[in-house]
C-alpha cells in the first residue's frame, strides 16, 4: 500500500476524520452533485453517482441531503455550478501529488492551492506532469484481527478482486474500478467490515521519506485536505507506518 493510503487508513482508525464530519459531508455533497450533473440523476447507468451515494450512506448522511445534492446536479434546484479540476504538483523530495478539486471559483482555488504547495516546500506543475505515475484502482482495506484472513482472501478473489496484499496491520484489496461496486457489495453482504473503500489513484512507484521531509509532506497533505475545495489528494510518498502513526493526529 502506498504511504498515502496508509496515512488515510491510520487517520480513519484514529477517528481523526470524525472531527471533520461537516467537511466530509460537504465533499460528499459536491461529489454527488457533479456525478448527477455529468451522468444524470438515475442510479442506473451512473456508476459514479452510485459510488458517491454509497460513500454518503457509509458516513450516515441523511437521505434528504443526498436527494437535494442530486437535484442540484440535475438542475431541479439551484446550486450545482461546480467545476471539476485536477491539479498536479510536487511535494518535498519530488513526491508526486494529485489534487482533485470541485469549485465554483477557479481563480480563488488556484491561488489557494498554489499558496499551500509553496508554503510546504512543494510547487504546482503543468497538467500531465505526474498523473502518468498513477493508476486508477479500487481499494478496500480491512484491519487485521477484525476479519478471518482465509475467508477474506477466498471471498475477495471469488468476488472479482485483482489482488490481495498483506500489510503490517491491514489487508489490502486491489480492484478494477469497473468491478469495485460488485466486490464491495459482495463483501458487505458477507459481513466483512472494511476500514476504507474508495476509488483511488495508486502510484506505480514511491519516494521514501524520513525526518524533516516526512514531516513537511504530512503537513502539505493536511493543509490540502483542509481546503474547502479539495475533494481528494493522492501522493506517492512512502513513510514508515510508525512515523505516520505519530504524525497523524
Amino acid at each position: 500500500m502506498s504511504g498515502h493510503s496508509k496515512w488515510s487508513t491510520i487517520k480513519r482508525k484514529k477517528g481523526a476524520l470524525d472531527a471533520k464530519r461537516g467537511k466530509i459531508f460537504s465533499r460528499l455533497i459536491k461529489e454527488i452533485t457533479i456525478a448527477a450533473r455529468i451522468g444524470g440523476g438515475s442510479l442506473e447507468g451512473n456508476s459514479r453517482l452510485r459510488t458517491a451515494i454509497a460513500a454518503a450512506k457509509a458516513e450516515n448522511m441523511p437521505k434528504d441531503n443526498i436527494e437535494r445534492a442530486i437535484k442540484k446536479g440535475t438542475g431541479e434546484i439551484e446550486g450545482g455550478n461546480l467545476e471539476e479540476i485536477v491539479y498536479e504538483g510536487y511535494g518535498p523530495a519530488g513526491v508526486a501529488v494529485l489534487v482533485n478539486i470541485l469549485t465554483d471559483n477557479k481563480n480563488r482555488t488556484s491561488g489557494e492551492i498554489r499558496h499551500i504547495f509553496s508554503k510546504h516546500n512543494g510547487n504546482l506543475g503543468e497538467t500531465g506532469c505526474v498523473s502518468w505515475l498513477f493508476d486508477k484502482k479500487g481499494l478496500i482495506v480491512f484491519e487485521k484481527g477484525q476479519v478471518d484472513e482465509e475467508k477474506l482472501f477466498e471471498a475477495a478473489l471469488e468476488a472479482g478482486a485483482d489482488d490481495v496484499k498483506e500489510e503490517a496491520t491491514t489487508f489490502e484489496l486491489i480492484v478494477d474500478p469497473k468491478n469495485f461496486e460488485a466486490v464491495r457489495g459482495s463483501l458487505e453482504q458477507q459481513n466483512f467490515k472494511y476500514l476504507l473503500a474508495e476509488i483511488t489513484m495508486v502510484p506505480k512507484n514511491t519516494v521514501k521519506l524520513e525526518g524533516k521531509e516526512a514531516e513537511q509532506m504530512i503537513k502539505l497533505m493536511d493543509a490540502l485536505e483542509d481546503s474547502d475545495d479539495v475533494q481528494k489528494t493522492y501522493a506517492n510518498f512512502d513513510i514508515a507506518e510508525d512515523i505516520l502513526e505519530k504524525m497523524s493526529g
